[in-house]
């Protein structure tokens, strides 16, 4: 059943070595190995696969994100890596500092070097 197998997110790149040095030098993610012409990431016992295509940085909507304690410190952190962050405009969501607070969680977006929208988000009560 799938319920008990791994699931894993898909990273669309358009050029590999490139995004592999963001994953690994920019946000600390080490490769766990190297598959298929992309890479395996690890995170939280979760795992990403970087794969080539041409089609990379197409989807509009978010490819993957990371359930953090702390999501202020995070962006912080990234923001001095030199990621950039996205800042949206949605009714009754305010963002202040790049981190938008509604539904639940404070979340903030960034792109990698592929145009894939990547989150980072806290569960708030």
């Amino acid at each position: 059943m799938l319920k008990s197998a791994t699931i894993h997110a898909y990273l669309p790149a358009s050029n590999v070595a490139r995004a592999r040095k963001f994953y690994e030098e920019v946000l600390g993610i080490p490769a766990k190995e190297e598959y298929a012409g992309g890479v395996v990431y690890e995170c939280g016992g979760a795992a990403a696969f970087l794969y080539p295509t041409p089609n990379a940085g197409t989807s509009k909507a978010s490819q993957a994100f990371w359930t953090v304690p702390d999501v202020e410190k995070e962006v912080a952190d990234l923001k001095a890596r030199g990621v950039t962050f996205e800042e949206y405009d949605m009714p009754n969501m305010p963002m202040q500092n790049s981190i938008m607070t509604g539904g639940g969680a404070k979340t903030a977006w960034f792109k990698d070097t592929e145009g894939n929208i990547l989150a980072i988000s806290q569960r708030i009560a």
